[in-house]
C-alpha cells in the first residue's frame, strides 16, 4: 500500500491549481452552536468563497456575509485577498488554498480590528512544523475546534464526482480530519482545543 493512501489522500491524485476544495455546507449548520460560544459576528467575510458553499449556509443562518474569490466562479465579488489594504470591521470565516492558508492568517491579523477573529477551515495536519507554532502565537490562535465526524471537500465543488449521499441526504466518505483554527487579534492566551 502506498504511504498517500494510508494517510488517506491518493498520491496518484492531481490538485486543482487553484487548491480549490469546496466544503461541504453542512459543516456550518454542525457548526452553529461552536460560533454562538465563540461570539462570531454577525458581519462575516468569506473570502475564498469558491461558489458560495459556506456562504450561503451562513446566510441561512442570519450572518450578513460578503463574499469574494480571486476567480469568478459564478458567485460573489472577484477580489485579491491578500492583496486588500482596508480593514474589514467584522470577522473572517474561510477555507482558504492550502497552500496559502498561513499567508490568509497573517493577512486577516492585519485587516482585522482588534478582538475581531479570523475563522479557517483547514486539515489538523496544520497544528504541524516549528514555523506554524510561531504563527499561532504571533497571531493570536484562541481555538481549534475539531469535526469528531469527517467532512467532505469536493475538488472543483463537484461533490456528486466524489462522494455519496447518506439517508439524510449528508454527503459522506471524507477521509482528512478538519478543524475550526480560531484566531482572535490581539489575543496573547494559550489556544483551547473544542469539538464538534
Amino acid at each position: 500500500m502506498k504511504a498517500g493512501l494510508m494517510l488517506g489522500v491518493n498520491p496518484d491524485a492531481t490538485r486543482e491549481v487553484n487548491d480549490y476544495y469546496a466544503t461541504d455546507p453542512n459543516s456550518i449548520y454542525k457548526s452553529k452552536e461552536f460560533f454562538e460560544d465563540i461570539g462570531l459576528n454577525h458581519n462575516i467575510w468569506e473570502c475564498a468563497c469558491g461558489e458560495g458553499h459556506l456562504s450561503k449556509a451562513l446566510e441561512k443562518l442570519g450572518y450578513v456575509v460578503k463574499s469574494s474569490d480571486i476567480i469568478d466562479r459564478g458567485y460573489g465579488e472577484c477580489i485579491d485577498f491578500l492583496a486588500y489594504k482596508e480593514k474589514w470591521y467584522g470577522d473572517i470565516l474561510t477555507n482558504p488554498p492550502f497552500k496559502l492558508a498561513t499567508q490568509f492568517i497573517e493577512h486577516s491579523m492585519k485587516i482585522l480590528n482588534e478582538g475581531n477573529l479570523g475563522v479557517f477551515f483547514l486539515k489538523i495536519q496544520f497544528l504541524e512544523t516549528k514555523t506554524r507554532a510561531e504563527l499561532f502565537k504571533k497571531s493570536g490562535l484562541k481555538y481549534v475546534c475539531v469535526n469528531s465526524s469527517r467532512v467532505c471537500c469536493a475538488k472543483n465543488g463537484d461533490f456528486d464526482e466524489y462522494f455519496k449521499k447518506d439517508e439524510n441526504g449528508i454527503y459522506k466518505g471524507g477521509t482528512q480530519c478538519y478543524c475550526w483554527f480560531v484566531f482572535q487579534k490581539g489575543y496573547k492566551g494559550d489556544p483551547a482545543i473544542k469539538f464538534i
